[in-house]
């Protein structure tokens, strides 16, 4: 049975910056910006320093319920109506991979037609975006480990994909050993050897906090249609195909909708469930995930050439596209919010493209 304790009401003084952050992420960017050169030497080209290989690029549209009690009816779910939604599903690594390499995953949604004060820096934006991954907590706690492991992910960058590969077979067998004798994944396995399942059945998590108007959450989008739940949960078969799980999701979308339910977990408790430290994962008994809007993906071409390129080259998913209602909470999420734009502007220059910020969807290539 869940606590009924009240959730905490937001203030500034919930963010406590430790001393050095500034430098943890700095070194971040620089980690980053030579991983994605070290890639872009071998590619001839620079992709994304994470979550590089798209499986899908979609339209849709997020319905927010009505009826909601007032602790959820807060920011962009203050009031029941309909947005369009561009999204990004992708999987975890920094480079093009053979999904022999199975690893975390990533799905990126923009919300349009968003009105509201926004983050400095997207005041003239209409959008709110929501970058999620698979597992409800990262793998560190904040902005100073992430810094030590990416520093290893570095020097990784430019080993042969065939030790990658062994790396996440190896990590996901003892995973299943880890869940089977706790329940749960270990993050950082999960991290390097995600179960090779359909991406679709998978369900996405902030893993760091944010701001939910008054109040503290995390957020996540869990699959609920009948199509996804026949794709059952079984792990496909990636030693044929190295584009398994594109093909699979392209597939899936010639025939099916998909939907997913978008889900709130209010902060209860600031012990329990910290916002510094984003590898803590927040009890559901204290406090369940509550369904705030679905999310419906129709059936549609969901890799074209024009929508990819669009999507992949120009568009960028950040924390920062935000309005101040949902303001990015926590050491790790002060490091996306500088590392995202940094990254984004190293990629579109080393390639030269120009960068796209879309204001509706009808911006967006079909």
């Amino acid at each position: 049975m869940a606590d009924q304790r009240p959730p905490i009401r937001y203030s500034d003084s919930i963010e406590t910056r430790p001393e050095g952050e500034d430098r943890a992420i700095e070194g971040i960017i620089a980690s980053m910006t030579q991983e994605t050169r070290t890639v872009a030497e071998r590619e001839k080209h620079a992709v994304r320093a994470s979550h590089a290989k798209a499986s899908a690029v979609l339209k849709g549209t997020l319905t927010v319920l009505d009826g909601l009690p007032p602790e959820l009816r807060q920011g962009l779910f203050a009031n029941p109506g309909r947005h369009d939604v561009a999204v990004r599903l992708a999987q975890g690594p920094g480079e093009d991979l053979d999904d022999s390499v199975s690893t975390h995953r990533g799905m990126a949604i923009k919300v349009f037609g968003v009105e509201g004060e926004k983050l400095p820096g997207h005041e003239n934006g209409q959008t709110q975006d929501f970058v999620l991954a698979t597992g409800p907590v990262f793998p560190n706690a904040d902005a100073a480990g992430f810094l030590t492991a990416i520093k290893g992910l570095e020097k990784g960058a430019g080993m042969p994909q065939g030790v990658k590969a062994a790396v996440s077979t190896v990590a996901g067998a003892v995973n299943k050993v880890v869940k089977a004798v706790t329940g749960g994944d270990s993050p950082l396995l999960d991290f390097f050897g995600h179960s090779p399942r359909h991406p679709l059945v998978d369900s996405y998590y902030s893993q760091a906090a944010l701001r939910y108007g008054d109040h503290v959450a995390k957020i996540a989008a869990v699959p609920v249609s009948a199509g996804q739940a026949a794709l059952g949960d079984d792990p496909l078969d990636t030693s044929k195909n190295p584009n398994t799980f594109r093909d699979a999701t392209v597939d899936y979308f010639t025939r099916e909708d998909a939907e997913f339910e978008i889900r709130v977990q209010l902060c209860t408790d600031l012990d329990s469930m910290p916002v510094e430290d984003a590898s803590v994962e927040w009890p559901e008994e204290q406090s369940p995930y509550r369904a705030v809007a679905r999310l419906r993906l129709p059936r549609q071409p969901a890799m074209s050439p024009a929508r990819h390129a669009y999507m992949n080259e120009r568009m960028s998913f950040r924390p920062a596209h935000s309005l101040a209602a949902h303001r990015p909470l926590g050491s790790l999420m002060r490091a996306r919010l500088r590392t995202y734009a940094a990254l984004a502007a190293t990629r579109q220059r080393m390639n030269g493209t120009q960068p796209a910020e879309p204001r509706d969807i009808s911006q967006i290539p079909d």
